[in-house]
């Protein structure tokens, strides 16, 4: 078994972890997203992400939900691809999945201390910011890198 499996968890048995790191005083610091080709904005916010605690946690959509958000072409990665991909990323704790468009039940599930989204998103439009509060949680946005998206390389790549 590939190390970077060991990182991959089911919702049930992630929340279990994120119990023992709670013990231990560690700060879990939550995102979500379909991650479907990595790149330059994709690594920049995770780093980011990850230096607001403690311990990242990724929420991963589905192959279902993401061709739900983003239509039939996508994902052009699968599930069990994007998530080795992240799991792979020394500053990606662990990886989870949802079959939703939101992940709301993973986080109320989870229950985060820091719930992370791009500045693209405003704290009261963030899926989760109003559960995450209740639990005494924070909700924190990173800055975007300029020029870096899925769906511009994807069309960058249809033009060639």
């Amino acid at each position: 078994m590939a190390a970077t499996t060991t990182k991959i968890f089911s919702p049930q048995d992630l929340a279990t972890q994120i119990k023992l790191w709670r013990q231990q005083d560690l700060q879990v610091v939550f995102t979500n997203g379909c991650f479907d080709i990595l790149h330059l904005g994709h690594i920049d916010y995770l780093e980011k992400a990850r230096q607001l605690g403690d311990k990242l946690v990724v929420g991963l959509n589905t192959d279902a939900s993401v061709r739900q958000l983003k239509g039939e072409s996508r994902p052009i990665n699968n599930e069990y691809a994007r998530s080795r991909m992240l799991a792979a990323l020394e500053f990606v704790d662990a990886v989870t999945f949802f079959g939703t468009t939101t992940p709301l039940e993973l986080i109320q599930l989870l229950l985060p201390n820091i719930l992370v989204k791009g500045s693209d998103y405003t704290v009261e439009n963030i899926v989760g910011a109003d559960v995450v509060i209740a639990n005494g949680g924070q909700v924190k946005t990173i800055d975007l890198v300029a020029g870096y998206s899925t769906t511009g390389l994807v069309q960058k790549m249809k033009e060639i």
